[in-house]
């Protein structure tokens, strides 16, 4: 029976339960995901951001491992025994050389590991010696951006999250440190804290890590965290009008539980990309003032001494440059191409 177009009465059968066929058809159900995990299924297609993190991968696996087993140590000085005469075979040697002691007990049978980059002007492994470079740059990075990434957040979350007169009070600090020369201050700073720091650490926890590396935190403390402080303020204003922070100040929440609560972890992408693009610049600056005489305290390496010490060698003995230079080059590239990676994936505005 065909129903009146004209008629009120409500058609039953609009209103018979869908098969099982229908709902399939109709109903395309979406597994559950969260922002985490599509951002990372974005960044396991993004193929140079994959090799990038597989690189930094295997270069840290190597420095915290390598080390353990390798019979040289980064201050051993082959051929120097306590009473027995100096071996100066064992000073300059090329890659894959041995010294005459060496020499004597691989011609006895007994198995040497090879010294695979040679040895420096004072005996000492180069392979080991660049192995703790790359730990102590990638410690000294990491911690670097650690510390940026504490104090910006602080100072951002608070300057976004007060306003007025607070906001004005910390932006103006932040564009003052802005508008001095970086390099000048992190070399002034790096000099001065130097000769604070060398007296003051003795007989502390802290006298086994050396001023200079101190010094590179406190730099980056000073100086490094602006940027920071920006990004996360300027998310923190574009967030703090949502209607979630409005029902949670009408529910009585106080700032500190807004901000950690709410206001932070809805800023995680910018935290995660900035942290990730910071760090090779925390390694690229400890690896010139290293270059300079201001990093790392003898006779520790740094990628950045052990390319100044090549400078004395340059033309006798150039690979010796050659090989932190490009040890820093693959770190730092590998770092940025991967927080390109990451910028890609969790950046809300380019999702697709």
């Amino acid at each position: 029976m065909k129903k009146n177009p004209l008629s009120m009465q409500v058609d039953l059968e609009d209103f018979t339960p869908a098969t099982d066929e229908e709902k399939a058809y109709i109903v395309t159900m979406r597994p559950a995901s969260t922002f985490f995990r599509d951002g990372i299924k974005r960044l396991k297609k993004n193929p140079v951001a994959v090799v990038s993190f597989f690189v930094i991968v295997i270069i840290t696996l190597s420095a915290i491992f390598v080390p353990m087993f390798w019979p040289y140590s980064y201050d051993q000085m082959l051929g120097m025994a306590p009473g027995q005469p100096v071996d100066n075979s064992f000073l300059n040697l090329q890659p894959f050389q041995y010294g005459k002691t060496e020499q004597a007990r691989i011609d006895a049978g007994e198995t040497v590991v090879p010294h695979i980059f040679g040895t420096d002007s004072q005996g000492r492994d180069y392979f080991i010696r660049v192995i703790y470079g790359t730990r102590i740059s990638l410690a000294v990075g990491f911690f670097a951006s650690l510390i940026v990434l504490v104090i910006g957040l602080t100072i951002g979350s608070i300057s976004g999250y007060a306003g007025g007169k607070v906001d004005l009070v910390i932006m103006r600090i932040v564009d003052m440190i802005y508008s001095l020369p970086d390099m000048l201050m992190v070399i002034l700073l790096a000099a001065v804290l130097k000769q604070v720091l060398a007296n003051s650490l003795e007989g502390t926890i802290f006298e086994a890590i050396g001023s200079n590396i101190i010094s590179l935190f406190i730099v980056f403390g000073v100086l490094y965290w602006v940027s920071m402080a920006r990004l996360i303020r300027g998310q923190i204003l574009s967030l703090k009008q949502q209607e979630y922070v409005l029902a949670a100040r009408a529910a009585g929440a106080k700032g500190r539980w807004i901000i950690l609560k709410h206001l932070i972890p809805n800023c995680f992408s910018v935290i995660i990309i900035s942290t990730a693009l910071q760090i090779p610049s925390a390694i690229f600056t400890e690896s010139y003032l290293s270059f300079l005489g201001l990093g790392v305290n003898a006779p520790l390496p740094s990628l950045g001494s052990l390319a100044s010490d090549a400078l004395n060698g340059l033309q006798s003995y150039p690979y010796r440059l050659v090989i932190p230079a490009i040890v820093i080059s693959l770190i730092v590239l590998s770092l940025n191409l991967f927080g390109d990676g990451l910028r890609d994936a969790f950046d809300p505005k380019l999702a697709k």
